[in-house]
């Protein structure tokens, strides 16, 4: 009888352990990918890029090339291409670029952009102050706008061992149909 009660309780403290592991496996694996998103943009890992809330303090003489690229994903009607293939500034100069977004379908339709930098190390020196990615764009059927990013390179990328050797980067967006927004304005949105 004793054993028996003994049974019960190793059983009944396995089961719950058994669905505890199992409720906190579930719960890393719904968190992982946001937790590996800011991790990434934190540390500037894949090639994530960085928001700054101001302009560097400290440009400096040495030159840097960004190169612009821009792709639209086959499930969105959308003509996108930057106005300028690259521009040259110094490190921690603020630089403002546009692109262009054109709907080619007949309805409205809201668009979302990932981006990253390449090579993907110096993603952490890559500074935005601001830009159309951070927000959702509208366009109405055959709308066109400009879209603008104001950016600049973080000079300590020039004291940074590992990456220091790069002159020339690339900064890629892509342009994906938007998931969270419902199209019902005709209205573009278009930052800085």
């Amino acid at each position: 009888m004793a054993d028996e009660k003994k049974l019960e309780r190793r059983k009944a403290t396995t089961a719950i352990i058994a669905v505890t592991v199992v409720a906190g496996m579930a719960g890393f694996a719904f968190a992982s990918a946001p937790l590996y998103r800011m991790v990434c943009k934190t540390l500037g890992l894949g090639g994530a890029t960085q928001v700054a809330a101001t302009e560097s303090k400290t440009v400096s003489q040495e030159p840097v090339t960004v190169r612009f690229d821009a792709n639209t994903d086959p499930h969105l009607p959308w003509e996108f291409k930057p106005e300028q293939k690259a521009v040259t500034v110094k490190f921690g100069e603020t630089a403002t670029i546009k692109y262009r977004a054109k709907n080619l379908s007949d309805h409205t339709i809201v668009g979302t952009a990932t981006f990253n930098v390449t090579p993907e190390k110096v993603g952490i020196y890559f500074n935005k102050l601001a830009c159309f990615c951070f927000q959702e764009t509208t366009l109405a059927p055959g709308e066109e706008v400009e879209l603008g990013v104001t950016f600049f390179v973080d000079p300590d990328l020039l004291q940074d061992e590992y990456a220091n050797e790069v002159r020339t980067l690339t900064l890629s967006y892509t342009f994906f149909p938007s998931l969270n927004a419902v199209a019902s304005a005709p209205a573009a949105t278009v930052s800085k």
